[in-house]
């Protein structure tokens, strides 16, 4: 089984000029529209319900919250180090137009020149899959992810769909996850995965 066993947050950072060092350490980026569920899932993931704040006003953090985690193998009573990285929301958020210009020009440097980001996961609302803004970060994660980058799809609130639902978008997306923080499903799977690739790049270093 493995699972989170230790995560606290580290810092909220405005810009890419101030994000804390951390070459040594495999990055894991969370990036998703606004209210599709990005906190909560962080602290389902994390086991830790108040690890990331979970505003009620969509797109209101305009920071990158970096987080450490630690995962176990209590199997194999192996473990992993990481760091979970919370970007800002995109779209919805209600901000100058300057103010949005500078945070998306932010965000896209840190996605490109991050160099240490190991797993790239783009969260989409289930009930939502063919956004126009979703295809772009998908096209942008794809031109801007290098090969020893991870790009994993999750869409949220599965509990949402009935059966014949959640069938139809499996059937579509066959390579993503699907998750619901509110009943904590997919949880394992997501973190399985996750301690797959953090021990591959282990094996490749």
């Amino acid at each position: 089984m493995i699972e989170i066993v230790d995560s606290k947050f580290i810092i909220s950072a405005p810009n890419i000029k101030s994000v804390p060092d951390s070459e040594m350490q495999d990055e894991i980026v969370f990036m998703a529209r606004s209210n599709v569920g990005k906190s909560s899932l962080l602290n389902a993931l994390t086991n830790h319900k108040g690890l990331a704040k979970v505003s009620s006003s969509p797109g209101k953090t305009r920071l990158i919250n970096y987080f450490d985690v630690t995962f176990i193998d209590r199997d194999l009573n192996e473990k992993r180090i990481a760091k979970f990285i919370d970007l800002p929301g995109f779209g919805y958020a209600k901000v100058s137009k300057s103010i949005k210009n500078d945070w998306e020009k932010n965000l896209t440097d840190f996605i490109s020149k991050r160099a240490n980001i190991k797993v790239f996961i783009h969260l989409i609302d289930c009930r939502h899959p063919h956004l126009d803004i979703d295809k772009s970060v998908s096209e942008f994660l794809l031109e801007n992810s290098n090969e020893s980058q991870y790009i994993l799809q999750i869409f949220t609130k599965i509990d949402k769909l009935n059966q014949k639902e959640q069938n139809k978008l499996r059937n579509e997306f066959p390579n993503a996850l699907m998750v619901s923080s509110a009943k904590k499903r997919g949880m394992h799977k997501v973190n399985n995965l996750l301690f797959k690739i953090l021990g591959d790049n282990l094996d490749n270093d």
